[in-house]
Formats: C-alpha cells, sequence, structure tokens
C-alpha cells in the first residue's frame, strides 16, 4: 500500500481538494492528517482536519451536507489529494454556497456567483 506523505509541512497536513463527481467543480480546498485520511478511507466520507478547532472533521456533521467519495486522486508526490464527491444536501460552503468559490474577482471587489442553498443561521443556529 502507498503511503501520502505528510512530512512535508510542520503540521503534517496535506491540501485535499474536494470536486464534484460529475460536473468537475471545484467544491471547496481543506487539509487532511493521516487521522483524517484513514477516516476518510474507511467511511467513504470525507474527513478533514480543522485548523482553527484543531480536531478531525466529517464534512456535513453539523449541516448534514455531507460528501460521500467516488473517487480519489493523489498528485505525483503523494502530497496533494483530490475526492471527487457527491455532495449530499448541494451545498459544499459553510456560507450556504454551492462551492466555497462563490465570489469572483471584478477589479477590486469580490462579487457574489449563484444563490445560496441553504441559510447559514438556520442550519447552525447561531
Amino acid at each position: 500500500m502507498f503511503k501520502l506523505d505528510f512530512s512535508k509541512s510542520a503540521d503534517g497536513l496535506i491540501p485535499a481538494i474536494a470536486q464534484d463527481w460529475k460536473t468537475g467543480e471545484v467544491l471547496m480546498l481543506a487539509y487532511i492528517n493521516e487521522d483524517a485520511w484513514k477516516k476518510t478511507l474507511e467511511t467513504g466520507v470525507a474527513t478533514y482536519w480543522t485548523r482553527s478547532r484543531k480536531k478531525l472533521w466529517v464534512k456535513g456533521e453539523s449541516s448534514g451536507h455531507v460528501q460521500k467519495i467516488h473517487k480519489i486522486l493523489v498528485d505525483c508526490d503523494l502530497d496533494t489529494v483530490i475526492y471527487q464527491v457527491e455532495q449530499i444536501g448541494g451545498a459544499a460552503c459553510h456560507e450556504g454556497y454551492r462551492s466555497c468559490f462563490f465570489r469572483r474577482v471584478e477589479a477590486d471587489q469580490l462579487v457574489v456567483e449563484g444563490e445560496r442553498v441553504f441559510d447559514p443561521a438556520t442550519v447552525y443556529k447561531q
């Protein structure tokens, strides 16, 4: 069995890109450590390491918007992965948008593209 190279960063984290398995749309970028990697492989559900909370994070554990793994791609250096996922519930972004990349740069402004799929205040009971 191959091993991902978690040793290249001081914190043992590597990037994990979540991509819609049908359309190729980039949904989000997060980070994984070895434990998150193992849990993803065991469960078939995307699990990440949250840098802000410093713990494992199963995508959708609060919102129900989980990411079911369909395929995993690994780069040539074994230090970045792409999770091709089925985004359950339609939104990957905690702000309620399908993709975390819901803004584009226009001149010196950020312009929102798309519509919210859910209201974060309702889903996260903030």
